[in-house]
């Protein structure tokens, strides 16, 4: 067994964090992969994605506007209000 990457074991402890903050483990890796394993960016787009989905928007929805929207609430909310 070689060394795993460092880059590797970043993403597991990223990962590790979101998953303890209640994220779902598929949702916190799709989450990763969608923005290029930025740890912040993931747990902005989680955190947003919960809220949205608490207020009733579909989640497939909410994923293209936060996508298109850069994660900023306002104009996502703006978006998901106006479909």
């Amino acid at each position: 067994p070689g060394c795993l990457p460092l880059q590797f074991l970043s993403y597991l402890g990223a990962c590790d964090r979101l998953l303890k903050q209640g994220y779902e483990e598929g949702q916190v890796e799709e989450a990763m992969e969608m923005f290029q394993y930025s740890e912040k960016k993931a747990a902005e787009f989680l955190h947003l994605l919960a809220q949205f989905n608490d207020m009733g928007f579909q989640q497939n929805e909410i994923k293209e506007v936060l996508l298109l929207c850069g994660n900023q609430r306002e104009r996502a909310l703006e978006e998901l209000v106006m479909k």
